[in-house]
């Protein structure tokens, strides 16, 4: 068996959210699907892909080790942020090929299973904290048992999708949200708390002293990334748990946070980071620290599948990161995803991720790769993290 061709679909479904699937296909009739983990650098990673294409055409899709590292640091230069999406992507695919073409799903490629399903937990959506609780309450009822909501924008984003973030107005509504969510709700729902960045570390300690009582399961890149060692400052000042790393990747910016127990859960994004042969690593070495994974997962069912098929088969999760209710969205394009019932998400017994991709729904809906997401400014004008 050997690859024969790989393709990029950039792609928008029904329900308006945009994909990034990767799918490489073989010289017999198995082939396997990936994802893309940022899809605002659409163009650049097409390239990147196209550009490692050449690389692995007529190679063995079993041989995954060696052509992660031929891809990563062929060339003599590691690879940066870009490539590494390309490289996540077509990783997963080739999990993808190989449990399929020994009619096994990738979970027990990966040793196999050590719990039949995973915590997850949902997105909840707001620009206020009445819509906060409305939202969350939709989704208790539905059965989820952990809630996640991010650090809020102070101003709607307009129609150029900007918007404002004034730091101290958006850490006191965090604060009363938190208030508010555990008045409603009590203390039995888990609650994870995104910063997304965009505090520096004076201003997070502060909130975080004020968010203590109301007792997160973790507290989500807590302030910028590019310095992993601000995560020494965090840790003496913060007492709550603390999880980083959707950013990063490779294994290597993960090393100083785990081998000094800087944070409590490694936010591994399998799109980002080098796909499920770089994560593997990442969650092994984790272990060792007990240090929890917790993948980052804002993505599609494709995404999704990768990550729950890694929690399926390691013994240190925390919990899986699950935007929505698997199989709820875009079934046109993606017809067979991965099963959810009552806050927990699993992957089927069957070959491969157990995701199926429409190339027919794919090539109606094709759209260019374009930025996703919006900036952010505070209210002097200056840029800040989104």
């Amino acid at each position: 068996m050997k690859i024969k061709k790989i393709e990029s679909f950039n792609v928008r479904g029904e329900s308006g959210r945009i994909y990034f699937i990767v799918k490489v296909s073989t010289n017999t009739e198995y082939y396997g699907l990936g994802e893309v983990g940022i899809k605002g650098w659409g163009s650049a990673i097409m390239s990147a892909v196209d550009h490692l294409s050449e690389i692995l055409i007529g190679e063995d899709p079993w041989e995954s080790e060696k052509l992660w590292q031929k891809m990563f640091r062929g060339g003599f230069f590691p690879a940066d942020t870009v490539y590494s999406c390309a490289i996540s992507a077509i990783d997963i695919a080739l999990w993808d090929i190989k449990g399929k073409s020994i009619d096994k799903p990738v979970y027990k490629l990966l040793g196999g299973p050590v719990r039949d399903k995973v915590i997850s937990y949902p997105h909840v959506q707001g620009m206020n904290i009445p819509d906060l609780l409305e939202s969350a309450k939709k989704h208790i009822d539905a059965g989820w048992k952990f809630l996640r909501w991010h650090q809020l924008e102070t101003e709607p984003f307009d129609k150029n999708n900007n918007a404002t973030f004034d730091p101290l107005k958006s850490i006191q509504i965090s604060i009363n949200s938190f208030e508010e969510v555990r008045k409603n709700f009590g203390n039995d729902i888990q609650l994870c708390f995104d910063v997304h960045t965009r505090l520096n570390p004076t201003l997070t300690i502060e909130m975080c002293k004020e968010l203590e009582k109301y007792k997160p399961f973790f507290i989500e890149d807590p302030t910028r990334s590019e310095n992993p060692d601000v995560y020494k400052l965090l840790r003496k000042k913060i007492n709550l748990p603390l999880a980083a790393g959707e950013q990063w990747g490779s294994k290597w910016p993960f090393r100083q946070v785990i081998e000094e127990d800087l944070i409590d859960y490694a936010r591994i994004d399998l799109c980002i980071v080098g796909g499920i042969t770089e994560a593997l690593k990442i969650t092994h070495w984790a272990e060792t620290h007990y240090i929890d994974i917790v993948p980052h997962n804002p993505l599609g069912p494709v995404s999704a599948a990768a990550c729950v098929s890694l929690c399926m088969a390691s013994t240190n999760v925390g919990v899986q990161e699950m935007p929505t209710k698997p199989g709820s969205l875009d079934n046109k394009l993606f017809p067979k995803q991965i099963e959810w019932d009552e806050g927990y998400s699993w992957c089927p017994d069957v070959p491969g991720l157990g995701v199926d991709f429409s190339i027919e729904e794919a090539e109606r809906c094709a759209v260019e790769p374009s930025r996703s997401g919006g900036n952010l400014y505070r209210p002097d004008g200056s840029f800040t993290n989104w």
